[in-house]
């Protein structure tokens, strides 16, 4: 039963905003040591059915806020078995 269970504490916004970015530079970093670009992120993306172009790319990653569904297919499009956390 579940009616003594308290809520999770909410999350402060400095405290959002800095998962936030953790989670961009790992992205961003990941890209890097392979040397793949917002284009040819794109165009990989492309290849396995996901439809996403390079400005939207660079604004998902530039902000930090996309979905793990996102993380994901990225990982997928660029070869990636491990994250580097």
């Amino acid at each position: 039963m579940l009616d003594n269970v308290s809520p999770a504490p909410p999350v402060p916004a400095d405290q959002g905003e800095q998962w936030e970015a953790k989670v961009k530079n790992v992205l961003k970093a990941e890209l890097k040591r392979r040397g793949i670009g917002y284009k040819e992120l794109a165009d990989r993306l492309s290849a396995i059915g996901v439809s996403e172009n390079e400005p939207n790319i660079r604004n998902k990653l530039a902000r930090g806020k996309f979905t793990a569904v996102f993380l994901f297919q990225v990982m997928r499009a660029i070869g990636a078995t491990e994250l580097r956390l």
